[in-house]
């Protein structure tokens, strides 16, 4: 892609991690990951059915532009929640495997993700969203603070995370 912004139309396509693009673009999130990381890296790919509605959801960014034929387009990231249990506020979604393709990256393609997972967990009647990253990943904390996400206490024991981050809904 070209610019400082994404040019074109950008979608959203709900997916079940089996789905062959899902697949491909976790694995890719997985992959670099594990190549960044200090120590062992102990990743889980999801289950067909870890983010099924109105529990869940997995969503796939799909850029077009009919304006150039010739420029990238295609599927640039994925991301999705899953409703865990009901934390201070009430129903608690998770935010998982946000992840945007390097040519998208600083684009405003994880901030639109972030923006569609948040609509989406509300609809579902979501009180607070929380995730967990780890601390060598700092363009995220970025996104997520932009995203109005703060540091909180944390709420699982995942290896691989540092930090953890959680967002009141009203």
């Amino acid at each position: 892609m070209s610019g400082s912004t994404l040019e074109g139309v950008i979608t959203f396509r709900a997916a079940s991690p089996a789905d062959p693009d899902a697949h491909e673009l976790i694995v890719e999130y997985f992959a670099e990951r594990a190549s960044g990381f200090p120590g062992e890296y102990r990743p889980v790919l999801p289950g067909p059915d870890a983010f099924r509605a109105p529990d869940g959801v997995l969503l796939l960014i799909e850029h077009t532009d009919d304006d150039d034929a010739t420029a990238d387009r295609g599927l640039i990231g994925c991301g999705a929640i899953r409703r865990i249990a009901d934390g201070p506020m009430g129903a608690r979604f998770e935010v998982k495997h946000v992840y945007t393709r390097p040519a998208a990256r600083g684009l405003g393609a994880g901030r639109l993700l972030m923006d569609e997972l948040e609509r989406q967990a509300r609809a579902w009647g979501a009180r607070e969203l929380v995730l967990d990253t780890h601390h060598t990943l700092e363009a995220a904390a970025a996104l997520y603070a932009r995203t109005g996400f703060a540091p909180i206490e944390p709420y699982n024991d995942n290896p691989n995370a540092t930090r953890w981050y959680g967002k009141t809904l009203d």
